[in-house]
């Protein structure tokens, strides 16, 4: 498949960049890029060539408000909007729907199985089910506007941090079996920073994964997400405004107020639950090139390169080893949006089509009462990227299990014939 008069094979790695203003779409041959005319909300370019992959028009992102959707869809939230626009990742240039919301959107993500979506409209959390774009939860736990989502690799975890200087872990499990009308418990309420939070980043394992947070306190914190355990605090010179993990989780970055890029080692010995990050003492673990603050950081798969994102309308691809800047893409206006993903097939491929449309999201809570009198109508089920319909006929469901209950029966038969036939060979050995 060719792109941009290249040609990838297998597995392509790819920078999504959104900025507040208008975007370009890709680094040009120098490793800088001029902005195209219009307005756009971002551009994706393969991050060993810098050659172009795709560019999505149609208004500009909302920081912490752009993530792509089971591999099919691009989702962005409008900068001071009450709507978030959908690009299918295929047709590009075209906004293909726009998501109605309640408010403007602080933040957004998506779930990495491609079944749910959360949005931060001021001091609340709404959940939608992306098979029928049902409002399914708002929790109300903040007291100050959020500022990011996050959830954990499994889908079955979610972290919210806001103004209000609290990270609140939720399990999705818990806030979908909640009876309508009552609010769900989190599972976490982490208090330790002292100003409000800024980024925040999910490890892998789940539930068992490790959780980074960054403050205007001047600290990066570690957490452990299951017990919820306070696991290091780093407190800097300048207020942190990023944060992320690379995939081993060897080290944790984080993106200063004053454009510097501090590598901290979560390995280092001995161990501390607090220490300080002194420059002078630590200038071989500095990234140095931005002008101003830093908004967007993230690790390449394989761990070596690091994407860093800043308002002084630059983005910086950087080798981790040596701390050198390989690259730099120049964009008009402060970066709101920028990580590194591998590229989802629908990308790369202009004849592909997603496997589901996108339907009509609801402004209004999705009662139980609704649930059910959808369900006696037949129901949709979204597995992963699979569909799968469920018409609700009950003497299937019955003939079905009673196939069932048949087949456990004769499995239970042969297991008594091979049970009596080794112990007769065992009793006549003897």
């Amino acid at each position: 498949m060719a792109v941009a008069g290249g040609g990838f094979g297998g597995p392509v790695e790819v920078a999504v960049v959104a900025a507040a203003g208008e975007t370009s779409l890709g680094p040009g041959s120098g490793g800088s890029s001029s902005s195209s005319s219009g307005s756009g909300c971002c551009s994706v370019w393969e991050v060993g060539s810098g050659a172009s992959v795709a560019g999505y028009r149609g208004g500009c992102c909302a920081p912490r408000g752009l993530t792509l959707l089971g591999g099919e869809h691009l989702l962005g939230a409008q900068l001071g909007k009450a709507c978030v626009g959908a690009w299918e990742l295929q047709r590009k240039d075209q906004l293909q729907q726009k998501i109605i919301c309640p408010g403007p959107v602080a933040c957004l993500t998506a779930a990495p199985n491609g079944l749910y979506i959360l949005a931060g409209i001021a001091e609340s959390i709404y959940l939608w089910e992306v098979s029928g774009g049902n409002l399914l939860a708002i929790l109300n736990r903040h007291y100050q506007d959020l500022s990011c989502l996050a959830f954990t690799d499994d889908s079955s975890h979610f972290l919210s941090g806001a103004k209000d200087c609290l990270v609140i872990i939720w399990s999705l499990y818990s806030v979908l079996q909640v009876e309508y009308g009552q609010s769900p418990e989190p599972r976490h309420v982490w208090s330790r920073h002292s100003l409000p939070i800024t980024d925040l980043c999910c490890g892998v394992g789940g539930p068992l994964a490790r959780a980074a947070t960054a403050s205007l306190d001047q600290t990066a914190k570690l957490w452990e997400i299951s017990s919820g355990n306070l696991l290091l605090s780093v407190v800097f010179d300048v207020s942190i405004m990023s944060v992320t993990l690379d995939l081993a989780e060897y080290h944790m970055f984080c993106g200063g107020l004053d454009g510097s890029i501090f590598q901290v080692d979560l390995c280092s010995w001995p161990v501390q639950r607090e220490r300080g990050f002194q420059s002078e003492q630590e200038n071989g673990k500095i990234f140095k090139g931005h002008r101003n603050q830093v908004t967007c950081l993230s690790v390449s798969t394989d761990g070596s390169l690091l994407l860093s994102g800043s308002h002084d309308e630059t983005v910086r691809l950087w080798d981790i080893q040596s701390k050198q800047c390989l690259r730099t893409v120049n964009y008009k206006g402060p970066i709101t949006n920028a990580f590194l993903t591998l590229a989802p097939a629908n990308m790369l491929n202009p004849d592909s089509k997603p496997r589901i449309p996108l339907p009509k999201f609801s402004r209004h809570l999705h009662s139980t009462e609704n649930m059910e009198s959808s369900a006696s109508e037949g129901l949709t089920l979204c597995l992963g990227l699979h569909q799968k319909n469920l018409m609700g006929d009950q003497e299937q469901l019955k003939i079905q299990v009673t196939e069932l209950e048949e087949e456990v029966n004769t499995l239970r038969k042969i297991n008594k014939s091979l049970f009596d036939f080794s112990s007769s060979i065992i009793t006549s050995a003897k």
